[in-house]
């Protein structure tokens, strides 16, 4: 019993240490930044209201994602217009 609870607890600390796989490349349109995230800081929020909920009482604040502000758009499609 103890030593399957042990293999649990391994793989969970396992788990936890390798964290979040592909999923987490999607760049998010929000950052945590402060002097303990660096940069461009924990871009990992929806909403501006998101990241600043997670920075109450920290010295952290929020920002746009600099992936996503400084990218540029998509050129538009053209129509073909028949004659």
């Amino acid at each position: 019993m103890i030593k399957a609870s042990a293999a649990w607890l391994a793989l969970g600390a396992i788990f936890a240490v390798a964290g979040p796989g592909p999923a987490s490349a999607r760049d998010y349109p929000y950052c945590l930044q402060g002097h303990e995230w660096g940069y461009p800081g924990n871009c990992q929020f929806t909403s501006y209201e998101q990241c600043m909920a997670t920075a109450s009482g920290t010295l952290a604040g929020c920002g746009i994602n600099p992936r996503m502000a400084y990218d540029t758009p998509p050129e538009p499609r053209r129509r073909h217009r028949r004659h």
